[in-house]
């Protein structure tokens, strides 16, 4: 089915069918309080709890933020150095970063 699926442990409970579950009830997982309604995400990294009060504004900013990145990609693709783009130049010459751009120049 290709659904990824992350597991610390493994919980011996089988399924049962004859009983009813809960369902939209608080859990913990893992130390951490998840509320009906909190968005769950998880990737190789980890897994983060988003509070669903926090939800929408979280998802505007990951957005943004995705966005910036993917500019700043571009950016470097086409051949724009981090330096250049950090605008960084500057502030290292005043600290006294010396260029060599020569081997013969040292």
């Amino acid at each position: 089915m290709r659904f990824p699926v992350w597991s610390k442990a493994i919980s011996a409970k089988g399924t049962v069918k004859a009983t009813l579950g809960a369902v939209n009830i608080p859990v913990v997982c893992a130390g951490v309080n998840v509320e009906p309604g909190d968005v769950v995400v998880a990737d190789d990294d980890g897994v983060v709890v988003i509070p669903k009060k926090l939800a929408i504004e979280t998802a505007q900013k990951a957005q943004k933020r995705k966005d910036d990145e993917d500019g700043k990609r571009k950016q470097l693709e086409a051949g724009t150095l981090s330096l250049d783009m950090y605008k960084m130049r500057e502030p290292l010459a005043k600290a006294g970063l010396v260029y060599i751009d020569r081997s013969e120049d040292a």
